[in-house]
Protein backbone atom coordinates (compact mmCIF):
# COMPACT_ATOMS: atom_id res chain seq x y z
CA UNK A 1 0.00 0.00 0.00
CA UNK A 2 1.04 3.62 -0.39
CA UNK A 3 0.47 6.40 2.04
CA UNK A 4 1.52 9.96 2.70
CA UNK A 5 3.63 10.80 5.71
CA UNK A 6 1.51 12.25 8.53
CA UNK A 7 1.27 15.94 9.19
CA UNK A 8 4.53 17.22 10.55
CA UNK A 9 6.58 14.52 8.82
CA UNK A 10 8.95 15.55 6.04
CA UNK A 11 7.96 15.12 2.43
CA UNK A 12 10.11 12.29 1.13
CA UNK A 13 9.45 13.10 -2.53
CA UNK A 14 8.37 9.53 -3.29
CA UNK A 15 5.86 6.92 -2.23
CA UNK A 16 5.98 5.17 1.12
CA UNK A 17 4.77 1.61 1.58
CA UNK A 18 5.02 -0.67 4.56
CA UNK A 19 4.75 -4.13 5.95
CA UNK A 20 3.64 -4.49 9.58
CA UNK A 21 1.29 -3.96 12.50
CA UNK A 22 1.29 -1.25 15.13
CA UNK A 23 4.63 -0.35 16.61
CA UNK A 24 5.09 0.39 20.28
CA UNK A 25 5.00 4.11 20.89
CA UNK A 26 1.64 5.03 19.48
CA UNK A 27 1.25 3.38 16.10
CA UNK A 28 -2.01 1.50 15.61
CA UNK A 29 -3.38 -1.66 14.06
CA UNK A 30 -1.72 -4.79 12.77
CA UNK A 31 -1.43 -8.34 13.95
CA UNK A 32 -0.33 -8.86 17.53
CA UNK A 33 3.15 -10.19 18.18
CA UNK A 34 3.10 -13.98 18.27
CA UNK A 35 0.57 -13.96 15.41
CA UNK A 36 2.45 -12.23 12.61
CA UNK A 37 0.85 -12.07 9.19
CA UNK A 38 3.97 -11.55 7.07
CA UNK A 39 3.47 -14.75 5.08
CA UNK A 40 6.75 -16.31 3.98
CA UNK A 41 8.74 -13.08 4.27
CA UNK A 42 10.77 -11.31 6.95
CA UNK A 43 7.71 -9.80 8.60
CA UNK A 44 6.49 -13.24 9.65
CA UNK A 45 8.91 -12.83 12.55
CA UNK A 46 7.36 -11.21 15.64
CA UNK A 47 8.45 -7.67 16.35
CA UNK A 48 9.89 -7.09 12.85
CA UNK A 49 8.42 -4.37 10.67
CA UNK A 50 9.46 -3.29 7.16
CA UNK A 51 8.65 -0.16 5.18
CA UNK A 52 9.81 1.17 1.83
CA UNK A 53 10.18 4.65 0.37
CA UNK A 54 10.30 4.59 -3.43
CA UNK A 55 11.09 7.19 -6.08
CA UNK A 56 10.02 5.42 -9.30
CA UNK A 57 11.05 8.36 -11.50
CA UNK A 58 14.49 8.91 -10.01
CA UNK A 59 14.86 5.09 -9.77
CA UNK A 60 16.04 4.98 -6.16
CA UNK A 61 14.64 4.32 -2.69
CA UNK A 62 15.26 3.07 0.81
CA UNK A 63 13.95 0.36 3.12
CA UNK A 64 13.63 0.52 6.92
CA UNK A 65 13.55 -2.58 9.13
CA UNK A 66 12.25 -1.67 12.60
CA UNK A 67 12.57 -3.89 15.66
CA UNK A 68 10.18 -3.68 18.61
CA UNK A 69 11.75 -2.91 22.00
CA UNK A 70 14.23 -3.90 23.29
CA UNK A 71 15.63 -4.16 19.76
CA UNK A 72 17.48 -7.05 18.17
CA UNK A 73 20.86 -8.58 18.93
CA UNK A 74 22.75 -7.77 15.73
CA UNK A 75 26.10 -8.13 14.06
CA UNK A 76 27.31 -7.47 10.55
CA UNK A 77 30.09 -8.28 8.13
CA UNK A 78 31.39 -6.50 5.03
CA UNK A 79 33.21 -8.69 2.49
CA UNK A 80 32.89 -6.54 -0.60
CA UNK A 81 35.80 -4.21 -1.34
CA UNK A 82 33.65 -1.16 -2.14
CA UNK A 83 31.07 -0.79 0.67
CA UNK A 84 29.04 2.17 1.86
CA UNK A 85 27.88 1.85 5.43
CA UNK A 86 27.06 3.49 8.77
CA UNK A 87 27.55 2.16 12.33
CA UNK A 88 29.20 -1.04 11.08
CA UNK A 89 32.09 -0.88 13.57
CA UNK A 90 29.78 -1.14 16.60
CA UNK A 91 28.42 -4.44 15.25
CA UNK A 92 31.75 -6.20 15.84
CA UNK A 93 31.28 -8.80 18.58
CA UNK A 94 33.74 -7.16 20.98
CA UNK A 95 31.96 -3.79 20.92
CA UNK A 96 29.67 -3.01 23.87
CA UNK A 97 26.45 -2.36 21.90
CA UNK A 98 24.68 -5.67 21.28
CA UNK A 99 21.23 -4.48 20.18
CA UNK A 100 20.03 -2.21 17.41
CA UNK A 101 16.68 -0.46 17.01
CA UNK A 102 16.50 -0.57 13.21
CA UNK A 103 18.42 -1.30 10.03
CA UNK A 104 18.34 0.70 6.82
CA UNK A 105 19.12 -0.35 3.24
CA UNK A 106 19.22 2.41 0.65
CA UNK A 107 20.16 3.40 -2.85
CA UNK A 108 21.96 6.63 -3.63
CA UNK A 109 25.48 5.45 -2.88
CA UNK A 110 27.08 7.37 0.02
CA UNK A 111 24.39 10.05 -0.28
CA UNK A 112 21.78 7.46 0.67
CA UNK A 113 23.28 6.96 4.13
CA UNK A 114 21.38 10.12 5.06
CA UNK A 115 18.20 8.03 5.06
CA UNK A 116 19.29 6.49 8.38
CA UNK A 117 19.15 9.94 9.99
CA UNK A 118 15.42 10.09 9.24
CA UNK A 119 14.87 6.70 10.88
CA UNK A 120 16.88 7.87 13.89
CA UNK A 121 14.65 10.93 14.23
CA UNK A 122 11.50 8.82 13.90
CA UNK A 123 12.67 6.53 16.70
CA UNK A 124 13.84 9.37 18.94
CA UNK A 125 10.41 10.99 18.71
CA UNK A 126 8.97 7.76 20.10
CA UNK A 127 11.48 7.41 22.92
CA UNK A 128 13.30 4.51 21.26
CA UNK A 129 17.04 4.07 21.55
CA UNK A 130 19.98 3.51 23.84
CA UNK A 131 19.25 5.33 27.12
CA UNK A 132 21.62 8.06 28.28
CA UNK A 133 21.19 10.75 30.97
CA UNK A 134 20.60 13.22 28.14
CA UNK A 135 18.03 11.30 26.12
CA UNK A 136 17.80 8.20 23.98
CA UNK A 137 20.17 7.52 21.11
CA UNK A 138 18.63 5.23 18.45
CA UNK A 139 21.08 2.70 17.06
CA UNK A 140 20.49 2.38 13.31
CA UNK A 141 23.19 0.75 11.17
CA UNK A 142 22.79 1.22 7.42
CA UNK A 143 24.26 0.07 4.12
CA UNK A 144 23.84 1.49 0.64
CA UNK A 145 24.10 0.44 -2.99
CA UNK A 146 25.11 2.46 -6.05
CA UNK A 147 22.14 3.22 -8.32
CA UNK A 148 23.20 6.66 -9.60
CA UNK A 149 23.67 5.25 -13.12
CA UNK A 150 19.94 4.60 -13.55
CA UNK A 151 17.10 7.13 -13.43
CA UNK A 152 18.19 10.53 -12.15
CA UNK A 153 21.62 10.65 -10.47
CA UNK A 154 20.44 13.69 -8.50
CA UNK A 155 17.61 11.67 -6.93
CA UNK A 156 18.86 10.16 -3.66
CA UNK A 157 17.19 8.91 -0.49
CA UNK A 158 17.62 11.54 2.20
CA UNK A 159 16.56 11.92 5.83
CA UNK A 160 12.99 12.71 4.75
CA UNK A 161 12.91 9.50 2.71
CA UNK A 162 14.18 7.47 5.66
CA UNK A 163 11.56 9.03 7.93
CA UNK A 164 8.84 8.15 5.42
CA UNK A 165 10.08 4.54 5.23
CA UNK A 166 9.94 4.33 9.04
CA UNK A 167 6.39 5.74 9.03
CA UNK A 168 5.45 3.08 6.47
CA UNK A 169 7.02 0.36 8.60
CA UNK A 170 5.05 1.51 11.65
CA UNK A 171 1.74 1.59 9.75
CA UNK A 172 -0.75 -1.32 9.85
CA UNK A 173 0.60 -2.61 6.52
CA UNK A 174 4.04 -2.96 8.08
CA UNK A 175 3.44 -6.56 9.12
CA UNK A 176 1.98 -7.71 5.80
CA UNK A 177 4.19 -9.69 3.41
CA UNK A 178 7.13 -7.56 2.30
CA UNK A 179 6.64 -5.78 -1.03
CA UNK A 180 9.27 -7.08 -3.46
CA UNK A 181 10.90 -6.02 -6.71
CA UNK A 182 11.65 -2.46 -7.83
CA UNK A 183 10.65 -0.84 -4.53
CA UNK A 184 12.58 0.65 -1.64
CA UNK A 185 16.30 -0.09 -1.76
CA UNK A 186 15.68 -2.30 -4.79
CA UNK A 187 14.21 0.42 -7.01
CA UNK A 188 17.37 1.08 -9.03
CA UNK A 189 19.10 -2.27 -8.59
CA UNK A 190 20.61 -4.06 -11.58
CA UNK A 191 22.85 -7.12 -12.02
CA UNK A 192 25.22 -8.55 -14.62
CA UNK A 193 27.32 -5.43 -15.13
CA UNK A 194 30.72 -7.09 -15.48
CA UNK A 195 30.46 -7.15 -19.29
CA UNK A 196 29.32 -3.51 -19.40
CA UNK A 197 26.36 -1.72 -17.88
CA UNK A 198 24.43 -1.87 -21.16
CA UNK A 199 24.21 -5.67 -20.79
CA UNK A 200 22.84 -5.61 -17.25
CA UNK A 201 19.27 -6.42 -16.21
CA UNK A 202 16.95 -5.06 -13.55
CA UNK A 203 16.97 -6.68 -10.13
CA UNK A 204 15.05 -5.77 -6.96
CA UNK A 205 14.54 -6.37 -3.28
CA UNK A 206 13.21 -9.73 -2.14
CA UNK A 207 12.34 -11.57 1.03
CA UNK A 208 12.00 -15.20 2.09
CA UNK A 209 11.37 -17.25 5.23
CA UNK A 210 12.31 -20.74 6.34
CA UNK A 211 11.99 -22.80 9.50
CA UNK A 212 14.61 -24.89 11.20
CA UNK A 213 13.93 -27.01 14.31
CA UNK A 214 10.97 -24.85 15.29
CA UNK A 215 12.71 -21.49 14.79
CA UNK A 216 12.06 -19.02 11.99
CA UNK A 217 14.78 -17.52 9.82
CA UNK A 218 13.89 -14.69 7.44
CA UNK A 219 15.90 -12.70 4.92
CA UNK A 220 15.52 -9.38 3.15
CA UNK A 221 18.01 -8.92 0.33
CA UNK A 222 18.75 -6.83 -2.72
CA UNK A 223 21.31 -7.65 -5.41
CA UNK A 224 22.96 -4.84 -7.32
CA UNK A 225 25.83 -7.17 -8.11
CA UNK A 226 28.58 -6.95 -10.66
CA UNK A 227 27.79 -10.56 -11.54
CA UNK A 228 24.74 -12.47 -12.77
CA UNK A 229 22.12 -14.14 -10.61
CA UNK A 230 21.58 -17.83 -11.28
CA UNK A 231 19.37 -20.56 -9.90
CA UNK A 232 21.81 -22.81 -8.01
CA UNK A 233 19.56 -25.85 -8.46
CA UNK A 234 19.68 -25.72 -12.25
CA UNK A 235 22.40 -23.21 -13.16
CA UNK A 236 19.81 -21.30 -15.19
CA UNK A 237 20.19 -17.55 -15.53
CA UNK A 238 17.68 -15.56 -13.47
CA UNK A 239 18.96 -12.04 -14.21
CA UNK A 240 22.07 -10.50 -15.75
CA UNK A 241 24.09 -10.60 -18.94
CA UNK A 242 24.16 -14.41 -19.07
CA UNK A 243 27.95 -14.76 -19.15
CA UNK A 244 28.72 -15.20 -15.45
CA UNK A 245 28.64 -19.00 -15.58
CA UNK A 246 31.78 -19.15 -17.73
CA UNK A 247 34.61 -18.12 -15.39
CA UNK A 248 37.22 -17.72 -18.15
CA UNK A 249 34.93 -15.67 -20.36
CA UNK A 250 33.78 -13.58 -17.40
CA UNK A 251 37.39 -12.75 -16.54
CA UNK A 252 38.15 -11.81 -20.14
CA UNK A 253 35.08 -9.57 -20.46
CA UNK A 254 35.51 -8.02 -17.01
CA UNK A 255 34.77 -4.32 -17.49
CA UNK A 256 35.41 -2.10 -14.45
CA UNK A 257 32.39 -0.22 -13.10
CA UNK A 258 33.86 1.28 -9.90
CA UNK A 259 31.30 1.86 -7.17
CA UNK A 260 28.49 0.45 -9.26
CA UNK A 261 27.71 -2.74 -7.43
CA UNK A 262 26.69 -4.26 -4.09
CA UNK A 263 24.54 -6.96 -2.48
CA UNK A 264 22.82 -6.06 0.79
CA UNK A 265 21.32 -8.66 3.13
CA UNK A 266 19.35 -8.57 6.39
CA UNK A 267 18.76 -11.91 8.15
CA UNK A 268 16.53 -12.14 11.23
CA UNK A 269 15.76 -15.18 13.37
CA UNK A 270 13.73 -15.78 16.51
CA UNK A 271 16.29 -18.35 17.67
CA UNK A 272 18.18 -16.76 20.57
CA UNK A 273 21.70 -15.65 19.63
CA UNK A 274 24.59 -13.90 21.27
CA UNK A 275 26.24 -11.12 19.33
CA UNK A 276 29.22 -13.40 18.65
CA UNK A 277 26.90 -16.10 17.29
CA UNK A 278 25.16 -13.55 15.07
CA UNK A 279 28.55 -12.42 13.79
CA UNK A 280 29.52 -15.99 12.95
CA UNK A 281 26.29 -16.42 10.98
CA UNK A 282 27.10 -13.42 8.78
CA UNK A 283 29.55 -15.74 7.00
CA UNK A 284 26.63 -18.00 6.10
CA UNK A 285 24.74 -14.99 4.74
CA UNK A 286 27.66 -14.20 2.44
CA UNK A 287 27.76 -17.84 1.35
CA UNK A 288 24.10 -17.42 0.39
CA UNK A 289 25.13 -14.48 -1.80
CA UNK A 290 27.83 -16.61 -3.44
CA UNK A 291 25.38 -19.46 -4.07
CA UNK A 292 23.44 -17.38 -6.59
CA UNK A 293 25.90 -14.70 -7.81
CA UNK A 294 28.39 -15.34 -10.65
CA UNK A 295 30.92 -13.87 -10.02
CA UNK A 296 30.38 -12.61 -6.47
CA UNK A 297 32.36 -10.47 -4.02
CA UNK A 298 34.48 -8.75 -6.67
CA UNK A 299 36.69 -5.74 -5.98
CA UNK A 300 33.85 -3.55 -7.26
CA UNK A 301 31.17 -5.00 -4.97
CA UNK A 302 30.30 -3.70 -1.49
CA UNK A 303 28.61 -6.82 -0.18
CA UNK A 304 27.25 -6.33 3.34
CA UNK A 305 25.23 -8.71 5.56
CA UNK A 306 23.46 -8.11 8.87
CA UNK A 307 22.25 -10.94 11.12
CA UNK A 308 19.78 -10.19 13.93
CA UNK A 309 17.98 -12.17 16.61
CA UNK A 310 14.68 -11.03 18.11
CA UNK A 311 14.55 -14.09 20.39
CA UNK A 312 11.43 -15.83 21.57
CA UNK A 313 11.98 -18.99 19.56
CA UNK A 314 13.68 -22.24 20.48
CA UNK A 315 17.49 -22.49 20.58
CA UNK A 316 18.98 -24.01 17.44
CA UNK A 317 22.54 -25.31 16.96
CA UNK A 318 24.59 -22.73 15.03
CA UNK A 319 25.50 -25.30 12.37
CA UNK A 320 21.82 -25.89 11.56
CA UNK A 321 21.11 -22.16 11.55
CA UNK A 322 24.01 -21.60 9.17
CA UNK A 323 22.54 -23.96 6.59
CA UNK A 324 19.16 -22.23 6.88
CA UNK A 325 20.72 -18.78 6.54
CA UNK A 326 22.53 -19.75 3.34
CA UNK A 327 19.35 -21.08 1.78
CA UNK A 328 17.02 -18.25 2.79
CA UNK A 329 19.43 -15.54 1.60
CA UNK A 330 19.74 -17.23 -1.79
CA UNK A 331 15.95 -17.49 -2.10
CA UNK A 332 15.42 -13.85 -1.13
CA UNK A 333 17.92 -12.62 -3.73
CA UNK A 334 16.30 -14.65 -6.52
CA UNK A 335 12.79 -13.55 -5.48
CA UNK A 336 13.88 -9.92 -5.61
CA UNK A 337 15.39 -10.27 -9.08
CA UNK A 338 12.37 -12.12 -10.47
CA UNK A 339 10.00 -9.53 -9.02
CA UNK A 340 12.13 -6.71 -10.40
CA UNK A 341 12.15 -8.19 -13.90
CA UNK A 342 8.39 -8.74 -13.73
CA UNK A 343 7.87 -5.02 -13.05
CA UNK A 344 9.55 -3.92 -16.30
Amino acid sequence: MSEEAPAGAPDGGGAASGERGGAPGGESGGAPDGAPDGGDTLTALPGVRVGHWTDPVGRTGCTAVLFDPPGAVTSGRVLGAAPGSREIALLEPEKMMDRVDALVLAGGSAFGLDAASGVVRFLEERGRGFPTPYGVVPIVPAAVLFDLAVGDARARPDAAAGYAAAVAAAAPAGRAPVAEGAVGAGTGAAVGKFAGFERSQRSGIGSALTRVRGARVGALAVSNAYGDLVDPATGALVAGCGLGGDAELAAELFSPVPGGNTTLVVVVTDAPLTKAEAHALTVAAHVGIAHVTRPSHTVYDGDTAFVSSVGGGPPVPPAALGVAVQAVVARALLRGARAGLASM
